[in-house]
């Protein structure tokens, strides 16, 4: 059976929060996580608030309360190692960039993955009016995923223990903030990575383009892969780069504890 559970591995001082996406788990991120892992330095897979659990544990949270979660992981983190990065899929790419925007002098570097700038036209127009019949008459409660999971391996795709459905209240925050996260990106200055799956069904290629060009960075284009681009067929390539970035990083940048006072 598939491992949805938190996990952490203990390395080094250098540290890297690793943040799953919208109705997963931090099983999407295990294998990204064992590869930092391998390079010595010490890894905090979380489960997002709300998540890993039932459609109406993640449907009474909001964005804020995955934001909040986020923050009190990365202070935990932050207090036992000398620097932090932070690695996020898709809704975890929004938090790290939010968390990014606001606290950038206490990060190392960024690397986010499937970053839903938008969601495709015909879930831009059906979420709010799903949203308002839901507030009327407490119906449709979830929307039903078509096909599972957006993962071209076919036996990732068997294992990943993510819901199977969207709440539709949860998935109206996640809606709002993508608007709030896109708003904001040049207030982003720490280094970052983008990577985006070039078959990506659930958040357009076209976002990973725009990010990158308004992160002044270049875009690491997963050319078989679809949305979960940390578990899909370049998982291997993916987790190098990462692994690569992040590494570099910590090399060039002095104790952020220090440097934040």
């Amino acid at each position: 059976m598939s491992d949805a559970s938190a996990f952490r591995r203990d390395g080094d001082d250098r540290g890297v929060l690793c943040l799953h996406g919208f109705t997963g788990t931090p099983f999407e991120m295990r294998f990204l996580g064992e590869s930092l892992a391998a390079r010595g330095m010490t890894v905090v897979g979380p489960a997002l608030v709300g998540h890993g659990q039932t459609l109406d544990a993640l449907d009474v949270t909001t964005w804020r309360d995955w934001h909040a979660g986020v923050c009190a992981e990365f202070d935990a983190l932050r207090a036992r190692c000398r620097s932090v990065a932070v690695v996020g899929q898709s809704l975890g790419g929004l938090l790290a960039l939010h968390l990014a925007r606001e606290r950038g002098a206490e990060l190392s570097s960024l690397c986010v993955m499937g970053v839903p700038l938008w969601l495709p036209p015909l879930a831009r127009v059906a979420i709010p009016l799903v949203h308002e019949l839901r507030r009327i008459t407490s119906h449709p409660r979830a929307i039903p995923k078509r096909g599972g999971s957006d993962v071209r391996d076919p036996e990732m795709k068997r294992l990943n223990p993510c819901l199977p459905a969207f709440p539709v209240r949860a998935l109206a925050s996640l809606n709002e903030f993508t608007d709030v996260v896109r708003a904001t990106i040049e207030q982003v200055t720490v280094p970052t990575l983008v990577a985006h799956g070039a078959h990506d069904h659930v958040a357009p290629p076209a976002c990973g383009v725009e990010l990158a060009r308004r992160l002044g960075t270049s875009l690491l284009t997963l050319p078989r892969s679809y949305h979960l681009v940390s578990m899909d067929v370049d998982r291997v390539a993916l987790a190098q780069a990462v692994g690569d970035f992040v590494a570099a990083r910590f090399d060039a940048r002095p104790d952020a504890r220090t440097q934040a006072r």
